[in-house]
C-alpha cells in the first residue's frame, strides 16, 4: 500500500545526554522527509557530577541550543513542534531544574521514561522496516534501551544505565556485561533475539556501520538497513585502535563527537550479541523520532509501505504530469509475471520513479535518476535493492555506457537483466505516451508466444512512430523476444 496524507511541517526537539537536537519533517506522513536537522553536543549525561547533577555549563549551552531551535521553528512556520528529554535529564539530581529554565522559553519537554523511550524507537524501526522481528537495541549517551519487536508491534522493553558516557573509557566490559545480564534476567528479551534480527539504533552504532562500510570499501555509504557482521567486530575494534580520531574522521567520516565513543559502544555490542545470539545486525536509521511520528499516526496509515509512499511523494514532486508510477507498473507488469512480491515491490518503487529527470539535461538524466535512486533518504529498502532500482532507472533514461561496476557487484546476473528488462519497459511507455495517462490505458503490451505484441487502438496508429518502434525492438530483444504491433 502507499500512504498519500501529506503533513508538516513538524518538529521534534530532543533532549539526548549526549546531544540537543531539532528534527523538522515535511512531505508524507508515513515516510517523512527531514527539511532540517540541526545538533549541538552539549554532553548533558557527560557532565553528571557525584552529586547526580548536571553542570551549569552543560546546561546553558543545552539552554541556548534550544532557544535557537525554538526560533528556528517560528521562522520555518512549524505547525506543531514537540519536545522530549531522555535520560541525563530523567536521572540528574537537578532535572527539574532544567525543565523549569525549558518551560520560561516557551518549550515544554515532556520527560519519557526509559520504557517510553525504548518503545518509541521500537516504533521508529517498526516503521522503517515494517518485517523487523528481534530486539531493537537504541544506544545513547547516557542509557541503552532493548525493545522486543514482531509483526508490527513492540513486546518487552527494558532500560538500563549503560549508555557510551557511562561505562568507562576504556570501557568497563564487565560492567557492561552484568548490567545486560540484569536486563535480560531469563525474560521475554533474552530469547526474542536469538535465530532473529537485533536492529540497532542511535549515532554510536551508526558510526560503527560507517567505519564497517568504509574499510571493506562498500559501494554505497547508506547507514540504514546495512547489515553487520558480528565475527567483524574484533577487527573493527582493532581499526580504532590502528587509525586513530583523524584517519576515523577523514577515511570513515566519523565525527569528532563520536570517535571517542566508538570502543564503547563496540563493546557493548559485542556483549549484545553475544547474550542475544542474533542470526543478523541492522542498523536502523528511524529511531526514537520517527517512532514518535509514527505512534501519531493512523491505524490504517501505519499499514502503508515506507518507501513506496516515499517513491510517489518524490515522483509527485519531479514528475511531468502527476502520479503515473501506478499505472506505468500496471502497464509493463505481465512481462514480468515471475516477479514474487519482493521484486514486484522494488518494480513498483522503480515506476513510481520513472518519471523524475525529465528536467535534467539529456546527457545526465540517467546519472540524476541514479543518484537519487542509490542515495536517497529511503527506508524500507537495503542496498540491494537500491542497486536494483538505480540499475533500471539508468536503462530507463537512457544511460550510455557502463552502470557503476561497484553497485553492479551487488546484483547477481539475473537480477541486472531484470533491471534492464524494467528499465526498457518503462523507456517504452514514455515514449510511446509521452509520459501521460491516456494512451497507457487504452494500450497493452504482452508476452504471446515468441513475440512482443505491443497493442494500440487503430484510431491511435501514428503514436507508433519510429522512436516508439526502436524501443519496442529493444525491449523485446533484452526478453529474447520478436516485437509486434496490432491495432484494434
Amino acid at each position: 500500500m502507499i500512504g498519500s496524507l501529506a503533513f508538516g511541517p513538524v518538529g521534534i526537539i530532543d533532549i539526548g545526554s549526549n546531544s540537543v537536537r531539532l528534527v523538522v519533517y515535511g512531505g508524507n506522513a508515513r515516510s517523512p522527509s527531514i527539511l532540517f536537522n540541526e545538533k549541538v553536543m552539549a554532553g548533558l549525561g557527560r557532565s553528571l557530577g557525584a552529586d547526580g547533577a548536571m553542570d551549569e555549563e552543560a546546561m546553558a549551552e543545552a539552554l541556548d541550543a534550544l532557544a535557537r531551535f525554538r526560533a528556528i521553528a517560528r521562522l520555518m512556520k512549524v505547525k506543531r513542534l514537540r519536545t522530549v528529554a531522555t535520560a541525563a535529564v530523567r536521572d540528574a539530581s537537578n532535572g527539574d531544574d532544567f525543565l523549569y529554565a525549558c518551560a520560561k522559553m516557551g518549550l515544554k519537554p515532556a520527560l519519557l521514561s526509559g520504557e517510553e523511550e525504548a518503545t518509541a524507537s521500537a516504533l521508529g524501526v517498526i516503521s522503517a522496516i515494517p518485517w523487523a522481528k528481534g530486539v531493537v537495541a537504541d544506544l545513547g549517551g547516557g542509557s541503552l534501551e532493548l525493545a522486543g519487536v514482531a509483526r508490527g508491534h513492540v513486546g518487552a522493553v527494558s532500560s538500563e544505565p549503560i549508555g557510551v558516557l557511562r561505562v568507562g573509557d576504556p570501557p568497563d566490559v564487565a560492567l557492561i556485561a552484568e548490567k545486560l545480564a540484569h536486563a535480560l534476567d531469563g525474560g521475554q528479551l533474552a530469547r526474542a533475539a536469538k535465530g532473529e534480527g537485533l536492529y540497532l539504533v542511535g549515532g554510536s552504532f551508526r558510526a560503527i556501520a560507517q567505519l564497517d562500510m568504509r574499510s571493506a570499501h562498500h559501494p554505497l555509504p547508506i547507514a540504514h538497513q546495512h547489515r553487520l557482521d558480528p565475527a567483524r567486530l574484533p577487527e573493527l575494534a582493532a581499526l580504532v585502535e590502528a587509525w586513530g580520531p583523524e584517519r576515523l574522521r577523514s577515511d570513515a567520516l566519523i565525527s569528532s563527537q563520536r570517535v571517542p565513543h566508538l570502543p564503547a559502544a563496540i563493546a557493548i555490542l559485542g556483549e549484545l550479541v553475544r547474550l542475544l545470539e542474533p542470526k543478523t545486525i541492522t542498523i536502523s536509521a528511524d529511531g526514537l523520532r520517527e517512532g514518535l511520528l509514527y505512534q501519531d499516526l493512523p491505524e490504517a496509515e501505519r499499514a502503508h509501505d515506507p518507501l513506496l509512499a516515499a517513491a510517489l511523494e518524490v515522483g509527485r514532486q519531479l514528475g511531468r504530469f502527476g502520479d503515473l508510477g501506478a499505472l506505468l507498473d500496471q502497464w509493463i507488469a505481465p512481462l514480468f509475471t515471475e516477479d514474487g512480491p519482493h521484486k514486484a515491490r522494488l518494480r513498483l518503487a522503480t515506476c513510481l520513479l520513472g518519471d523524475i529527470a525529465w528536467n535534467a539535461h539529456p546527457d545526465y538524466r540517467a546519472e540524476r535518476a541514479v543518484d537519487l535512486a542509490l542515495h536517497g533518504n529511503w527506508v524500507g529498502v537495503d542496498a540491494k535493492g537500491r542497486a536494483l532500482i538505480g540499475r533500471a532507472l539508468f536503462t530507463a533514461f537512457g544511460g550510455n555506457g557502463d552502470f557503476d561496476p561497484k553497485v553492479a557487484a551487488l546484483l547477481s546476473e539475473k537480477n541486472l537483466v531484470r533491471a534492464e528488462g524494467w528499465g526498457r519497459a518503462i523507456r517504452l511507455a514514455m515514449r510511446l505516451s509521452g509520459g501521460t495517462e491516456k494512451v497507457l490505458r487504452q494500450s497493452s503490451l504482452r508476452r504471446e508466444g515468441e513475440m512482443l505484441v505491443l497493442r494500440l487502438p487503430e484510431a491511435q496508429y501514428r503514436l507508433y512512430g519510429q522512436a516508439v518502434q526502436k524501443r519496442h525492438d529493444q525491449l523485446a530483444a533484452a526478453l529474447s523476444l520478436q516485437s509486434s504491433v496490432r491495432f484494434a
